[in-house]
């Protein structure tokens, strides 16, 4: 699936720009950034308050030196089983500067390098402060970040030998394109890490990254809370027919006197009672629905627990992998063995799983999981709300399922062929199909979330301790010298 354009970057009056190389990425769970008076997180007087994610929580966070410090009340409910956010020790005290010349070197500077695609940072600036204080940071401008001129910098050795990657937002940063066998074999010996906003990975290889011992990792924790709760809303859509009240509320009628300067177009009152006399035969209660939910990862267990507790539903799920009893018993939900019976038994079903695995192969397309097949075992009637990847369905045999009513409704923020939705979904539009713009994870908070755990990431792998979030360490080929980047970090 082609990367996504239509997220833009977040802006808002008095958000900070600081004058420095361009970069961003959050990990929500901490409970002191400068807290303001009202619980976010304050930049000064007029500056932009980001109320402060809860989602991503540390065992351990404590520096002298970062403005990041976990308290008791951030590790409480929101914990990721297994999340360990080390500590980040305070940066060398050195007096290198960093004076970057045309042929890429460092001007003396005994600090490893970090190569910044995209947008510079505007939520975190205490960070990027010790962020930068560690490292010699290089941002190539958007020229140089088109394929054919990143490709000729790579080969040229424009930017000398740095030691990680940062892509801090996911609507920049994208320009090379694909990062295949072509652009991974071109980056220095020195690399050890590629840290990059989203969820999403299948716009890099993380298998040819990790076989030349980059590890490689991604976003996707700063984005759960968001896309659980759009999740909700679409889920609430197909149960209410939202589509067709919403735009039977907005239909026009053209007046029926002609005019030289005719008048706006005006609601239509027939429309508007249509609807309200209809409209409540397609509609149901959540309540005592089946939620089959299909991946029960950071974003799935969000979803599990808003519908279960605050919407009386069933939720069930289907997962490569069963979860642990006590998280089963934490969410209320219960573990279907296959797809086909998970499908068969939910009156809506969530698709929350990744794509593609990180082992496919080169160029290889995403495996499919909602399929023809699969949309037989459908319960008559039964809704779809996709928030994960549209090339994980079969377009094609949706819009059948819709057209034969095997499919009452969806509700889907990700589609095939971005950013074209396919015509014959788009169909449905304002009657059984919500379509929306790969907007689940486009909030100001993801995007803060972003630009943090973007820098931790590397701070923590160039500091000689684990990644945060890795996706690709089954593939990790081990490089040697790693001693001398972590003594200069």
């Amino acid at each position: 699936m082609a990367e996504p354009t239509n997220t833009p970057l977040p802006t808002a009056p008095g958000t900070p720009i600081p004058g420095t190389p361009r970069s961003a990425s959050p990990a929500p769970g901490y409970s002191e950034i400068n807290p303001s008076a009202t619980g976010g997180i304050a930049r000064g007087p007029s500056s932009l308050t980001v109320p402060i994610p809860v989602h991503i929580s540390a065992t351990t966070l404590s520096s002298t030196t970062s403005p990041l410090a976990l308290s008791s009340e951030s590790a409480s409910a929101e914990t990721v089983p297994g999340l360990v956010v080390p500590p980040v020790p305070p940066a060398a005290n050195n007096n290198n500067t960093t004076s970057d010349g045309a042929d890429g070197s460092s001007g003396g500077s005994k600090k490893p390098r970090v190569l910044h695609i995209g947008d510079p940072i505007r939520y975190n600036p205490e960070t990027w402060a010790d962020f930068a204080a560690r490292f010699d940071v290089v941002r190539p401008e958007a020229a140089e970040r088109e394929r054919a001129e990143f490709v000729r910098a790579l080969r040229e050795r424009r930017w000398g030998d740095f030691h990680a990657i940062y892509r801090p937002f996911w609507g920049s940063g994208g320009e090379m394109g694909h990062w295949d066998a072509e652009l991974v074999d071109l980056l220095p010996d020195s690399v050890r890490v590629f840290a990059s906003a989203g969820a999403g990975f299948d716009w890099a290889d993380v298998k040819v990254l990790g076989e030349r011992g980059i590890i490689y990792c991604n976003s996707g924790l700063a984005a759960a809370e968001a896309v659980a709760d759009f999740a909700v809303a679409m889920i609430i859509s197909t149960f209410r027919a939202l589509p067709y009240c919403i735009a039977s509320a907005t239909s026009t009628t053209s007046p029926s006197t002609p005019s030289t300067t005719p008048p706006p177009p005006t609601p239509s009152p027939s429309t508007f009672r249509a609807c309200h006399a209809l409209a409540t035969a397609q509609s149901h209660n959540l309540r005592g629905h089946a939620l089959g939910i299909v991946g029960l990862g950071n974003i799935g267990q969000r979803i599990a627990r808003r519908m279960r507790a605050a919407f009386g539903m069933e939720v069930l799920y289907y997962d490569v992998e069963r979860k642990p009893s006590s998280l089963e018993s934490e969410l209320g939900a219960a573990y279907r063995d296959s797809l086909a019976r998970l499908v068969r038994e939910s009156d809506c079903v969530v698709l929350c799983a990744p794509s593609p695995a990180p082992d496919s192969a080169p160029g290889s397309a995403p495996s499919t999981i909602i399929s023809r097949e699969s949309l037989a075992d459908f319960r008559p009637g039964a809704r779809l709300v996709n928030v994960a990847r549209g090339s994980l369905v079969d377009e094609d045999a949706l819009a059948d399922a819709l057209d034969a009513g095997r499919v009452s409704a969806v509700a889907l923020d990700v589609h095939a062929a971005e950013p074209r939705v396919h015509p014959r979904l788009a169909a449905h539009a304002g009657a059984r199909a919500l379509l929306t713009c790969h907007n689940a994870g486009g909030t100001v908070e993801t995007h803060a979330g972003f630009e943090e755990l973007g820098m931790r990431n590397i701070m923590a792998v160039l500091g000689g301790r684990e990644a945060i979030t890795p996706v690709n360490l089954r593939f990790l080929r081990k490089k040697g010298g790693q001693e001398a980047v972590t003594a200069a970090v």
